[in-house]
């Protein structure tokens, strides 16, 4: 039998996934119930685009629905109590500046399950984070990118 894929994530991840979940199961899913039986009232499905929308819209919320159930039932919160507080790990935010720039970055690493790089939230598995998990401020890291890698100089860690 194959290994079930565990899900690392914050605290506050886990919260936001069992919320999402609430929200398809109790909002989303009626939400398209309602808009299949409208559509349905138009007539002859065959031609019905409404009605073929609606049925799409509910395989990927039944979809997702799947999905976020396997996260929670297979995750794994990460507590950092025995991290030290200048040392980079999961649930942790870091700023960090490239060798020789002057622009900082600063990111929150998560799990993958909760990456949002948009909003500054990077997964522990990204090439980035994987190399800083475990460095401490002051450290210089190389980061490997695609073509090459990238010197940076961790400037703050911090538990927000």
């Amino acid at each position: 039998m194959a290994d079930t894929k565990t899900y690392q994530m914050t605290r506050e991840g886990f919260e936001e996934l069992e919320a999402e979940l609430d929200n398809l199961k109790l909002v989303k899913r009626a939400e398209v119930v309602e808009r299949i039986k409208v559509a349905r009232s138009y007539g002859d499905l065959s031609e019905n685009s409404e009605y073929e929308a609606a049925k799409d819209e509910q395989a990927f919320v039944e979809g997702r629905i799947a999905t976020v159930e396997t996260m929670i039932r297979n995750a794994e919160i990460v507590d950092n109590a025995g991290v030290k507080s200048n040392e980079v790990a999961l649930g942790k935010t870091v700023t960090f500046v490239e060798v020789g720039e002057d622009e900082k970055e600063t990111y929150k690493i998560v799990g993958s399950a909760e990456a949002d790089p948009f909003n500054g939230k990077i997964s522990n598995e990204s090439p980035i984070a994987a190399a800083l998990i475990g460095r401490k401020t002051g450290d210089t890291v190389m980061i490997p990118l695609p073509v090459g890698e990238m010197e940076v100089k961790i400037v703050k860690v911090s538990s927000k």
